[in-house]
Order: C-alpha cells, then sequence, then structure tokens
C-alpha cells in the first residue's frame, strides 16, 4: 500500500463520472498521492474532453493534486483491471455513460469489482455518504482471516481521515440449533470456543495495535450480513468488505452478499480482494 502508487479513477465525460472524479480527488488528496485519470478508447475516438473535464474537477477538488493521465485501447473494464496491477485501488461511478437508468449498478463498476487484484471502490450513494459528512467507515468482519485485508485497508482509512472505524460482525446460529443447547452438545461447543465477539476481538486486535489512537465501536448482530452492514453504514461516508473468493476464475465471483451491497448500500463502496 506504498503512497507513490496512484489512486485510478475511470471517467467517462458524464455528469456521474465527474462526481465520482470529486470523491476520488478527496481521497488521493488525503493519502498525497498521484490520481490517475483512466478513460478506456476505442480506436479512432479522441478523449481529450473526457481527460480535460476530468481533470479540471480534480483541481476544482484539490489544488496541487498530480493528474497522471491514461487512454488505454480497450474495453473499459479490461483497461480498469490492467490499471489496477499497479494501483493503491481503482475508483469507479456507480452509473456510467450509457448505461441503462434500470440498472443500480453500471456493468463496468460490476465487473471492475469482481475482477480487479487491487481494492475497488464503487461511488454511490447521497452526496452527504460521498463528502465525509458522518466522519464514520463501517467495516465488515467474517469469521477466520478471511476479512484480515479489508479489516486493514479500513483502519487505515480511518486513519488518514481521522475518523471512527465501526467494526461489524453478522452471525447466524446453525440450521436447527437449540435457543439453548445442552451441554456437551456440538452447538454449545462451537458457542464455547467461537463466540461472534470473540470474532471481532481476534480479527481486530493485530491491526488496533498498529493504530493504537483509532477509535473501534463495535457491532455484532445477529441476522444476514446483506441487512446488518447497509443498517450500519446508513450514517456513515464508507463501507468496506472482503471481496471473497475467486478460485482463480473470470465473472462475477463477489457473492450475494456483496452484489446487494454494490447494488444497494448508502455509501461508497470498498470491495477489498484477498492477499
Amino acid at each position: 500500500m506504498a503512497a507513490t502508487m496512484p489512486l485510478v479513477v475511470g471517467v467517462d465525460g458524464s455528469e456521474p463520472s465527474l462526481d465520482t472524479v470529486d470523491w476520488a480527488a478527496r481521497e488521493a488528496a488525503l493519502h498525497m498521492m498521484p490520481l490517475r485519470l483512466a478513460h478506456a478508447a476505442a480506436p479512432g475516438q479522441d478523449a481529450s474532453g473526457a481527460i480535460t473535464a476530468a481533470s479540471e474537477r480534480a483541481r476544482d477538488v484539490a489544488a496541487g493534486l498530480r493528474l497522471p493521465s491514461d487512454v488505454p485501447r480497450d474495453d473499459a473494464v479490461s483497461a480498469l483491471t490492467g490499471e489496477g496491477h499497479r494501483a493503491f485501488a481503482l475508483v469507479v461511478g456507480a452509473r456510467g455513460h450509457g448505461e441503462l437508468t434500470g440498472l443500480l449498478l453500471g456493468s463496468v463498476g460490476l465487473a471492475v469489482a469482481a475482477r480487479a487484484d487491487c481494492p475497488v471502490v464503487v461511488v454511490r450513494g447521497s452526496q452527504e455518504h460521498r463528502t465525509g459528512r458522518f466522519g464514520r467507515i463501517v467495516v465488515g468482519v467474517e469469521d477466520g482471516a478471511e476479512s484480515d485485508t479489508a479489516v486493514e485497508y479500513a483502519f487505515r482509512e480511518a486513519h488518514v481521515r481521522q475518523c471512527e472505524l465501526m467494526a461489524v460482525h453478522a452471525w447466524s446460529a446453525p440450521l436447527g440449533a437449540l435457543p439453548e443447547p445442552p451441554p456437551g452438545s456440538w452447538y454449545a461447543l462451537e458457542a464455547h470456543r467461537r463466540p461472534p465477539a470473540q470474532v471481532l476481538d481476534d480479527v481486530l486486535r493485530g491491526p488496533a495495535k498498529r493504530y493504537a489512537d483509532a477509535t473501534v465501536p463495535r457491532r455484532v448482530v445477529e441476522g444476514p450480513a446483506r441487512r446488518a452492514l447497509p443498517e450500519a453504514a446508513a450514517k456513515a461516508d464508507l463501507l468496506v468488505v472482503d471481496a471473497g473468493e475467486r478460485h482463480g476464475r473470470p465473472g462475477l465471483q463477489l457473492g450475494v452478499i456483496n452484489h446487494v451491497l454494490l447494488h444497494h448500500a448508502p455509501c461508497p463502496v470498498m470491495v477489498v480482494p484477498r492477499k
């Protein structure tokens, strides 16, 4: 996560794309890193207008920002995922130029979030959710080591923003579990070994030591993560989640929870691939 790596934002000249540039410019300024403007253009297409408009918008938000640009001759998904090989993160809009208005998330943003090997931020939500009004980041915490990388990014985001980080772990009792399992039962044994609050303690212990000044309230929710995380993010500036297993295959492998979040979360969503 070296600061010399650029933050890359996809631009297409549309107004939603310029709103995404606003968010990306503020983020790049916070991290003191370059903001790379990427516009996928077909052969013979003039991309200068989109790049110029995005550059002007970024400078209005953060004067003095370094703004390298690139016009890869490829489709938008391939171009952006290619940029991700050498980026701190990729930033895309919830909708882009030419997207059907009925779609809650543009096809480019969804595909990039599923395939990139660096974090991807899909900028969505109202203006108050995109401008740091709430002073809070929410991170989804899973059982085991699956969310370690996402948690690390969430701590860093909270550190550079000097804001609160709320850690949320959603859990459900095993199907058919008794309200009060008898002593010695499998369910009682599992609950004793790994109570939900312990999941948060174990995952947060390392990052909390590295970011000792962080304020990290914790929330354990009995119920599905696809409901718990949007509810927690209702008053948040960013929601950070793990990308899930991809199994080395191309395609949309984000899983049900992340699909729901990318389509319905009230704020920008950062999807972080596992190391």
